[in-house]
């Protein structure tokens, strides 16, 4: 039985030269950084979802945001909503839209009718299902990219390499989520004993993705390395062992901006007094919770509640997202310069991992 490995087991190491002489004049990011807001009704809603995108983060809405409130948020002065949706009148942001099986049979009468086609131009979307590894998401898929090639498809979660090499293989997906149990809302590795280890998930799917490019494919799925990332380093490895993208839900729940209800002493605060006491210091706390929890299972209007499989916690707000975003990038600039790496390109996946014992991490974990 192979040893697998996760963040804490493993490190970059430097180029042996590297010709990188400023991390800010020779390394050039995009301007969209790697990174997603996890699909999180505590982290993202319509009403902060551009105080994520003017830092650079892609969003994805949680499921608990409808299609139509979408729509509906953005339309205005078109006219009505259904004439915005056929004349694609709508604002086509790089936003995913999360949906269900539930969703999609209920919004759309099933994805083998016509009525798909009400979704705008260019839409992206996220079929949202704990379980990456069920035949029906790529049924969806299929017949959703046969209806509507113009739709970016976004699936998940997985916890097996090989499962990405089935989905590449189908050619109807264009992002995939890797990783179940990992995230700090998740229980279902806690209680099931289903998962894999992050760091490994990556450098394996990573592995396969390559092989299949040697092989003449094109065109292939990014990967989103998705849940339990603790700290800056952890999202760098992430990318350094070859995922496209991170998607972040604890990290940015903990940011003063998250869309989740704020506590100070146990009474609730609007966003001006959130702001005010965490500026002068106080212990101003996020609610948070997975999505899979009841509480969140009710928020999606589900009336029969299925067992829990995430946890539902008050966590301290400890950073602004401003902040938070110029210390990443800073960070990874620091990353790229040891590696050698001018563009993302370069350092994505460019990382061969040495492990490392319990004794050596203690010693730089300060």
């Amino acid at each position: 039985m192979n040893i697998k490995f996760d963040f804490d087991d493993i490190l970059i190491v430097p180029e042996i030269k590297s010709h990188i002489t400023s991390r800010y004049k020779d390394i050039t990011l995009p301007q969209k950084l790697p990174l997603f807001t996890a699909p999180m009704d505590t982290v993202v809603d319509l009403k902060n979802k551009n105080i994520f995108i003017e830092n650079r983060i892609n969003v994805v809405l949680p499921r608990t945001v409808t299609y139509e409130s979408y729509l509906a948020h953005k339309v205005l002065n078109q006219g009505s909503l259904t004439d915005a949706i056929i004349n694609n009148n709508i604002d086509n942001e790089d936003i995913f839209i999360s949906f269900g099986f539930d969703d999609l049979d209920k919004i759309y009468n099933g994805v083998y009718s016509k009525d798909f086609q009400r979704l705008h131009k260019n839409a992206k979307i996220l079929i949202d299902v704990a379980n990456g590894h069920m035949q029906k998401i790529v049924d969806y898929a299929v017949e959703i990219k046969r209806l509507r090639p113009d739709v970016t498809i976004m699936v998940g979660n997985i916890a097996n390499p090989e499962t990405y090499r089935w989905y590449a293989g189908q050619k109807c997906v264009d992002y995939i989520r890797l990783g179940i149990g990992n995230g700090g809302g998740c229980l279902t590795t806690k209680q099931s004993g289903i998962g894999y280890p992050m760091a490994s998930l990556i450098y394996e799917t990573k592995q396969i993705k390559n092989e299949m490019e040697l092989q003449g494919n094109e065109n292939l799925p990014k990967i989103i390395a998705d849940g339990g990332m603790k700290d800056y380093s952890d999202i760098i490895k992430a990318l350094a062992l070859g995922a496209d993208y991170v998607m972040l839900g604890s990290i940015l729940n903990k940011t003063l901006e998250s869309c989740a209800d704020s506590y100070l002493f146990g009474f609730k605060l609007n966003n001006k007094w959130a702001e005010y006491f965490f500026n002068r210091k106080y212990p101003v706390k996020k609610y948070f919770r997975g999505m899979s929890t009841k509480e969140a299972q009710k928020a999606m209007g589900k009336t029969k509640f299925k067992t829990s499989e995430g946890v539902v916690r008050f966590r301290k707000v400890e950073y602004k997202l401003q902040g938070w975003m110029e210390n990443f990038e800073h960070y990874l600039r620091n990353a790229m310069s040891y590696s050698g790496s001018k563009t993302l390109e370069e350092f994505i996946g460019s990382c061969i991992p040495i492990q490392i014992t319990p004794s050596a991490y203690k010693r730089f974990n300060k």
